[in-house]
């Protein structure tokens, strides 16, 4: 069996800040902000690594979003030509910090397998790859306002929302 190369969704292959305000007002809108991931433009940087490690690892979209968000989420990478690859969400009702999520769904896609990357944009999910013994690379091509990055952060690691 080939590796496993890791990749998220949101900041990695697809740009969502667009989302943001949805989750800055009081109180958050949640619906909308997931709604409006059908309008996310790809990442050319991230589509380039999908299709660079998909010559010969399998790719698995390991994401925050919660798996309501499934068939919505597939259908988006369908459109920009990344289907195929299998898809791993965040469970119902589970709202631990991301970094806490994706190591735990990671061991268990993991067992009996090498990772031979996880490409992830959230610092603290790199951090606790890392930690779990697993290659990183940080998805740093998406312009990071100061007010984004506390609004993700908040949604990512306290919030567990995505």
């Amino acid at each position: 069996m080939p590796d496993l190369a890791i990749v998220d969704i949101d900041g990695v292959v697809a740009a969502g800040r667009h989302r943001l305000h949805h989750i800055r007002r009081k109180p958050k809108d949640w619906k909308r902000f997931f709604a409006d991931a059908a309008k996310d433009l790809p990442h050319p940087e991230g589509l380039a690594i999908v299709e660079r490690l998909a010559q010969d690892h399998e790719v698995v979209f390991l994401t925050g979003r919660p798996i309501a968000e499934q068939a919505a989420t597939q259908a988006w990478l369908e459109r920009h030509g990344l289907a195929g690859h299998r898809l791993v969400m965040r469970p119902a009702r589970d709202f631990r910090p991301a970094a806490v999520v994706k190591v735990e769904l990671l061991a268990e896609l993991a067992r009996g397998r090498r990772v031979a990357v996880v490409v992830d944009d959230d610092p603290d999910v790199i951090a606790a790859m890392e930690a779990a013994g697993h290659p990183t690379l940080l998805a740093d091509w998406e312009p990071r306002a100061p007010e984004q990055e506390a609004t993700l952060r908040t949604a990512q690691e306290r919030e567990g929302r995505t």
